[in-house]
Parts: C-alpha cells; structure tokens; sequence
C-alpha cells in the first residue's frame, strides 16, 4: 500500500501576511473578520464569498476554517501566480503534529468542489493514502479528477497556532534573504523554492532571443511547447508519457499523423490546440484575469523508432523545418526541451550548440529546457560556446 508521507502542510499567502502569520498563527477566514486583522488577498473575491456558502459536516461555513494543502503546488496557485506577482507569494510550512488538533476534517479535494467529501482525521488520512500518488505529483489532469484531489485540503478551526509553523518557502534569493532578515534568529526554516511556484529554478539568457531554463516546460507562459517523440506512435517515456497522461488529445492528435505519415524524421508536426490550457490547469469558480489559454503543441521526431537513439542529422533537419517555417504556421514563442539528449543518447555539448545555430535570432522568444538527467558544466552553457561553433 502507498505510504502517507507527509512532510507538513501548506499555506499559499501573501508576502505582507507574514509578520502577523509569524506573531499569531494562520487564520480563517471568520476569524480575519471578527478580530479587525489587516491581510493583503491573494485570492479572487468571488473563490472567497464562495467558500463562505459551503459548510463541513458540522455545519459550520469554511470561513470557520484555516484551510491547509497537503500539495502547494496544485491548481490554486496556479491561478494565483498567474494573477499576482510570484515575487510576492509564499507558502507557510506547518508542522504535521496540526493533524492531531480537535475537530479539524480532511477533504480529498478542493474543500470547495461540490463532488468532494469531508472525513475525521482517521477516515481522511486512510482516503489520502490511496490518492497520495495524485497529490504528490508535478501536474494534473481536468478530465480524471486529480487537478480536484491534488487541491486536498486540512481544515483547523479557528486558526493555525504559530508554534506549528516551521518553514516559509518563496519563488526568489532576494525574497528568502528579505524574509530572513526580518525574522532573525529563529527556528523557522526560510527556502527559496521556484518550482513550487511554477517559475525556473534558473534562467540564462543566450543572444538576443534564447534562454536556457532549468524548469518544468510544461508550465512554460510560451505559445507553443515542444514535444520528443517517435516516428511509431509510441509515448511510453519522458516528456512524450507525461503528455501523453496529462493531455490525452495531443496523445490521439499524434497517433492520428504517425499514421497518416504527416510527421517524418526532418519534418515535425504542429498541432494547433484550441481548448485552454487555463481551463484545466487553474482552479476556476471565476474567470482568471490574466489566461494563458492558447497553448500549441510541437510534435518533434528526435527518433525513428522508439527502441533506437536519436540522429543529429535528423534533428538538424527538424530544427531548419522550424527556422523555415515558424512564422509561416503563426508560431509565436517556443518552449524546446533539449532535443535527443537523456533518452536520445545524445549530449548537450553537441546538441546546445546545434539547437541554438539554428534558433538564434529568428525573431520569436525561444526558451531550451536544460535536461534533468545529469548536470551540465557551466562552459557548456554559456553564449561564446553556444553562438561561436
């Protein structure tokens, strides 16, 4: 059976927030308003009045709640980075001892979603275990029901006492060394942790239009992503099985031209997505301000078969089909992962180069996806060895 690691739990607020969260614990809602406290908001006024119309099996409303996320990186804050400043946010760690406090419930979803239950400790904890693959994942899917239970909420009453908090967590250095020099000396851990936020662990700037990321494509705010794939319509590992899992459409859109031969070694396939990106990865009770909705696929052969490594020749080939074609198909931005390497059984020291010979100054934003597999020295990333062979 699946064990239930849980490490803490999770508040996403305001920057602004901290010092009283730090001085009297996090608190519901209700209590916000009966005690006059001053908050900065994150969240749309709408998602809150909404919460305040749904009651726990107590019959009291969730304002009556702290509410606590076993997962911060979940379709909550992806609607609120996409509205705020990263900059701005952070999560509060809380101690997992909260979960022994008096008449907390445990949901196994958003605790606003009409399709989620609410149980006592015992019950919800044992409801998580099953789901707890879901909850710890990078992302989400609309369709089978995860962007709901990754949104698994602890619900305290009244108020999280500060004594639970043990970490405070940011999307920057510059954050985490503010925080951290307000507060002092204390036992509070402060840790900058981009991902957590859907921002780039790092960014390199090449040229005039490419970056090199350290990242999670998949979240990238570029028009167009790019996706390694086979020539056999086999998405059995990598980014091709995470797409394949997380946007089914472009699993079928992909076997349908495997077949019909309309992706070849030297020609890649676009696929012009039309429904939103925003509709299935934020939580949305209310329209998001600012949509990242258009989101086109890039389906790029960096092997012939699945079973064989990649071509440089063939890649070469795919990469002058995008230089020569992009502006033609109405690319805008362009999210590429570094084509052949890990999988591919090629390096980046031929690979960087190539991609950005070929890349470099055409005009559109271009971000290159450093690989994950091993790291790379930082020679072999930088713009004289990049742009210079």
């Amino acid at each position: 059976m699946q064990k239930l690691d849980i490490r803490e739990l999770y508040y996403i607020t305001h920057i602004d927030n901290l010092p009283s969260i730090l001085a009297r614990g996090v608190f519901s809602h209700e209590r916000i308003e009966t005690e006059g406290v001053h908050t900065t908001p994150i969240y749309d006024a709408n998602i809150v009045s909404r919460r305040s119309q749904i009651t726990a099996p107590d019959k009291r409303s969730l304002w009556s709640y702290a509410n606590l996320y076993f997962q911060p990186r979940n379709a909550m804050m992806y609607r609120v980075v996409h509205e705020k400043d990263p900059k701005n946010l952070a999560v509060v760690g809380v101690n997992k001892k909260v979960l022994n406090e008096q008449g907390i419930f445990i949901t196994d979803g958003n605790a606003a979603h009409e399709t989620t239950q609410f149980y006592h400790p015992s019950r919800g904890l044992e409801v998580l275990r099953q789901q707890w693959p879901i909850i710890r994942n990078d992302w989400w899917n609309r369709d089978d029901g995860s962007k709901r239970k990754i949104m698994a909420e602890c619900l305290i009453p009244g108020h999280v006492k500060p004594e639970y908090i043990q970490a405070i967590y940011v999307a920057s250095n510059s954050a985490r060394d503010s925080i951290q020099k307000s507060i002092g000396d204390s036992n509070i851990t402060v840790s900058s942790e981009p991902d957590m936020f859907f921002q780039p662990n790092s960014r390199t700037r090449i040229g005039d239009n490419i970056s090199l990321i350290d990242g999670d494509m998949f979240f990238s705010n570029l028009q167009t992503l790019t996706i390694s794939v086979n020539l056999q319509g086999v998405m059995g590992k990598g980014l091709a099985s995470r797409a394949k899992y997380q946007f089914p459409d472009v699993y079928v859109a992909y076997q349908d031209v495997c077949r019909a031969k309309r992706i070849t070694a030297t020609k890649p396939y676009l696929y012009k997505r039309e429904s939103s990106l925003d509709e299935e990865l934020a939580d949305l009770g209310t329209p998001l301000v600012t949509p990242n909705a258009v989101k086109w696929f890039l389906l790029f052969a960096t092997k012939r078969h699945w079973k064989d490594n990649s071509r440089l020749d063939d890649i070469e080939g795919g990469l002058a089909w995008v230089r020569d074609n992009f502006q033609k198909e109405g690319i805008q931005s362009l999210a590429m992962p570094a084509l052949g390497c890990g999988l591919g059984g090629l390096h980046w020291k031929e690979i960087g180069p190539l991609m950005c010979q070929y890349l470099h100054g055409i005009g559109i934003s271009v971000a290159i996806y450093l690989p994950r597999e091993h790291q790379i020295a930082a020679q072999y990333k930088t713009e004289v060895y990049l742009l210079s062979r």
